[in-house]
C-alpha cells in the first residue's frame, strides 16, 4: 500500500483527505487536536501524528519513524484577518505566517528526503492568492508565498511530481469564523474529490470550483488599477 502524510489532518479538508486515503493507503494523520486525531486512529490504516507544524522539533519527534513516502500533503493552515490596516497587527501577521508559511519549510525540511522518487508533493494554498483582498494582507500573503514556493519546487524538484492546490470557498470549521458571505461555497466532500482527482491526474495545479476560479484569474489579468478600483466596492 502506498503511504500518504497529510498535515492539518483533524479537521476541514485534512481530515477529508484522511478519510478517503484510509481507503488504499497507509495515512499518517497529523494535527494538534488529540480528541480529532483519536477519532482519526478508529478508522483503518490511519496513524494519527500529534504535533505543531510551527515547531521543527516537534516534526522530526513525531515523523522518526517514517522512512518512505509516496504522498506528501502540505495542508495545515490558519484564517486570521486585519480589521485596521492602518494599525496593522504584527502579532496576527506572525500567527498565520508562521502556520500557512513557515511551517511549510519546517516539514519540507525533515519530509522531502523521506519522498519516494515518482512520489508527490502537495501544498494547500488559496485562490485567495490570485488577487489582492480586503483584510487579506496576512492570509493572501502567507497563501501567495506558500503558491510561488510549490511552483518554484516544481521547477527545482527532479522525479518528484508538485501539485499547488487552489481552492475557492470551502465549508469548514475555519471558514464559519468568516463574516462576509462565500459566493460559491463547496462542502469538503466536493472539495476533497476535486484535490484526489487532480492529484491522481498529477495536476501541477488543482482548483476548483471551476466556475469562481476562472473568474478570479480573469480578474486577475486586469491592470492592478482597475482591480483596485472594483476591490474599493467590494470593501464597502
Amino acid at each position: 500500500m502506498k503511504r500518504v502524510l497529510i498535515t492539518g489532518a483533524t479537521s476541514g479538508i485534512g481530515r477529508g483527505l484522511a478519510e478517503q486515503y484510509a481507503n488504499d493507503h497507509i495515512v499518517y494523520a497529523c494535527g494538534r487536536n488529540e480528541q480529532a486525531l483519536s477519532e482519526l486512529t478508529q478508522i483503518a490504516n490511519i496513524t494519527a501524528l500529534q504535533m505543531d507544524v510551527t515547531k521543527i522539533d516537534e516534526i522530526k519527534s513525531q515523523c522518526a519513524q517514517i522512512d518512505a513516502l509516496d504522498l506528501l500533503i502540505l495542508n495545515a493552515g490558519n484564517c486570521e484577518y486585519i480589521d485596521d490596516a492602518k494599525h496593522f497587527d504584527s502579532a496576527l501577521f506572525k500567527r498565520v505566517i508562521d502556520v500557512n508559511l513557515l511551517s511549510l519549510g519546517y516539514c519540507l525540511e525533515v519530509l522531502l528526503p523521506r519522498l519516494r522518487e515518482g512520489g508527490q508533493l502537495i501544498i494547500v494554498s488559496s485562490s485567495a492568492s490570485f488577487l489582492a483582498l480586503p483584510r487579506a494582507q496576512a492570509y493572501g500573503a502567507s497563501k501567495a508565498g506558500a503558491t510561488y514556493l510549490a511552483q518554484s519546487l516544481a521547477v527545482d524538484l527532479d522525479h518528484i511530481d508538485v501539485s499547488v492546490v487552489h481552492p475557492g470557498f470551502v465549508k469548514t470549521p475555519l471558514t464559519d469564523k468568516n463574516d462576509f458571505s462565500m459566493p460559491m461555497a463547496v462542502s469538503v466532500e466536493q472539495a476533497t474529490k476535486a484535490i484526489m482527482k487532480g492529484i491522481s491526474k498529477r495536476k501541477k495545479e488543482i482548483h476548483f470550483p471551476k466556475r469562481f476560479t476562472f473568474i478570479l484569474k480573469l480578474l486577475q489579468l486586469l491592470p492592478f488599477s482597475m482591480w483596485l478600483f472594483l476591490s474599493k466596492g467590494i470593501r464597502r
